[in-house]
């Protein structure tokens, strides 16, 4: 009998031993910062020191320990510190891997993606294969205006980073044609090389385009920039030097990237130059980016 009562004392024990190493209290403090964004719309950062079923107690950078109702908010995730600046969070980039349209050195990761819409009428997507492989494909449905042909493209790519935040290399292509038209294929080789981390950067491309299944005889270069301002914010510029024939035409183009929740509104100017283009010309840029998938 006195075998089996110490039996029981000790399983006991081992029983309450478990229960604090794998379920620790709810009123524990959370060492990890956190974001949280409420339905309201207003954003806090900082520790979690206690919760329950109903509440969170929630240590604010700025406001201190304030009470938060759990079905008062819309999202809550740990934070890098490095990510937070002037008691400002710096939101991710949505589309850390292109500029307006022309991609860079950096690749989606594995089951990372996003959809984009420049004008209503061009769309496009992107995702992640593997860390270093994606793949994409776009259109311009003109086939919802009375049958007119359609062109569609698709886009596979291969990134390799080689420092971080320093260098990260890229290649691809796009593929397209138009549909409901023959002979119409058309496309462009590239490489690309991209210079700093994803917020800042610099990128030189080299790219030989096809039309009609005749290659060009001259590489089109791509020099492109993008610079983060703030929070939200990005400064953009996409540029092209293109060479047909005796005529060099250049495209420059300058803008910005503002985020807007989770996805982000690119806006800008395209302005062409060449012999042959006697008025200044500067054609307005207007696209939205809008990321899913994991990150």
């Amino acid at each position: 009998m006195k075998i089996k009562i110490k039996y029981c004392k000790l399983s006991i024990i081992i029983a309450l031993f478990l229960t604090i190493l794998y379920c620790p209290a709810q009123n524990q403090p959370d060492s990890l910062t956190y974001h949280i964004e409420t339905n309201d719309g207003n954003t806090y950062i900082g520790q979690i020191m206690s919760q329950d079923s109903v509440k969170i107690l929630f240590n604010s950078n700025k406001l201190g320990e304030i009470n938060i109702l759990k079905t008062d908010i819309k999202k809550m995730h740990p934070i890098d510190m490095k990510k937070v600046k002037d008691e400002k969070y710096w939101f991710d980039n949505p589309q850390a891997t292109r500029y307006f349209f022309s991609p860079n050195g950096y690749g989606l990761k594995a089951g990372e993606g996003y959809y984009q819409n420049v004008w209503v009428l061009v769309n496009s997507f992107a995702v992640g294969l593997t860390d270093a492989v994606s793949i994409g494909g776009g259109l311009v449905p003109l086939f919802l205006f009375a049958g007119i042909s359609t062109p569609v493209w698709f886009t596979p790519k291969f990134s390799i980073p080689i420092t971080k935040d320093k260098l990260s290399i890229g290649a691809g292509a796009l593929i397209g044609t138009v549909v409901g038209e023959e002979n119409t294929g058309f496309g462009i080789l590239y490489g690309i090389s991209t210079f700093g981390s994803k917020d800042n950067n610099i990128s030189i491309g080299l790219g030989y385009g096809y039309a009609g299944g005749e290659w060009a005889k001259s590489p089109m270069i791509n020099i492109n920039a993008m610079l983060r301002t703030g929070a939200r914010g990005y400064f953009l510029t996409e540029n092209y030097f293109i060479q047909t024939g005796k005529t060099t035409t250049v495209i420059l183009s300058f803008g910005g990237r503002q985020i807007i929740k989770d996805a982000g509104l690119d806006y800008g100017l395209l302005i062409p130059f060449n012999s042959e283009i006697e008025d200044f010309i500067a054609l307005p840029w207007l696209g939205i980016t809008i990321p899913f998938g994991k990150k």
